[in-house]
């Protein structure tokens, strides 16, 4: 049987919140909207709150100005970068990108304050960014991330029982740039980054971003697996999001469900096709569903007519 991932389109960001690599959180029927601060990243990790996501407060977090997770209460001092939040018994669970290293803060809210008692990253010997974490049906805890080694490459490895280190015998490089569209021409440093997982009937599918960022070419693919820690073999008709006039640079995905078990797509674009930044935070619904008249099984979007804004209980 042959999986396939088609994305039919791709929604624009009704203006005012822009934040790049988002990750959305679904608790107690309220979603919580974590990213890459567009105005000062090196001041920690906002977020925002809505019951809809479309309408959206904040930011709300319980930390310094108002930040989920702030400088001064956890590793780090500078680039503070694409936020992954799980929840795991009676904790939450910040994995994040600092110094070009991550770190994990531990909070008993989604909205913080997130912090760690010993300041240190997971892995202080190497440059890595954008943590990416998956527990699977039996309870296997995994973590996805990207090494800067000869570019950026996407790695996986298992986590340990308190998910506060990596079980380094585990760790296994699963996608690199091999793609023509991955290429940004004359770019001498390869970048396939943001890794994220998702489960279907024992397939795992590891999505991940290629390109260099301020190419209007920065992208979606996907690679399928048996195991969480691969092999993984790309999808053949990568990337998965096309480029269009109007909606470019679009990268740094990450899912979640709504509350009518529907799969929601966040990502971020560029401000237009003029302008990287501020980028925008847009989101499509996806799904997969079986092609007919065949055994292929498709992962599709299914709808684009709703986008994200401030609601009026702002910040």
């Amino acid at each position: 049987m042959r999986y396939l991932f088609i994305l039919l389109f791709s929604n624009t960001l009704a203006a005012q919140i822009y934040v790049a690599d988002p990750f959305v959180l679904s608790y107690n029927g309220k979603y919580y909207l974590y990213g890459t601060a567009d105005k000062n990243a090196d001041a920690g990790i906002p977020v925002y709150v809505s019951d809809d996501m479309i309408n959206w407060s904040g930011p709300a977090g319980r930390s310094d100005n108002m930040l989920a997770l702030s400088k001064g209460k956890s590793f780090g001092t500078r680039g503070f970068w694409a936020p992954f939040v799980v929840q795991y018994k009676n904790s939450f669970y910040m994995y994040y990108t600092a110094n070009e290293k991550i770190a994990v803060a531990v909070s008993e809210s989604p909205l913080g304050p997130f912090i760690q008692h010993e300041f240190k990253p997971m892995q202080d010997t190497i440059k890595e960014i954008d943590p990416h974490v998956f527990i699977d049906g039996n309870g296997g805890k995994y973590i996805y991330f990207v090494r800067l080694i000869n570019g950026n490459r996407v790695y996986a490895a298992e986590l340990s029982d308190d998910m506060l280190s990596i079980k380094e015998n585990t760790i296994i490089e699963c996608i690199s740039q091999s793609q023509p569209w991955e290429i940004k021409s004359g770019a001498k440093w390869p970048v396939t980054e943001a890794p994220a997982m998702l489960e279907y009937k024992n397939k795992y599918y590891l999505f991940y971003t290629a390109n260099d960022f301020r190419s209007p070419d920065y992208n979606v693919g996907y690679a399928v697996s048996d195991s969480p820690l691969g092999p993984f073999k790309k999808y053949e008709k990568n990337p998965v999001i096309s480029r269009k006039d109007t909606i470019q640079g679009t990268g740094g995905c990450e899912f979640v469900t709504n509350a009518s078990n529907e799969l929601i797509m966040f990502y971020h674009t560029h401000f237009s096709t003029k302008s990287v930044g501020p980028r925008r935070t847009v989101f499509s619904k996806a799904m997969f569903t079986n092609l007919p008249g065949t055994d292929e099984i498709i992962f599709k979007v299914t709808d684009h007519k709703t986008f994200i804004h401030p609601s009026k209980q702002s910040h």
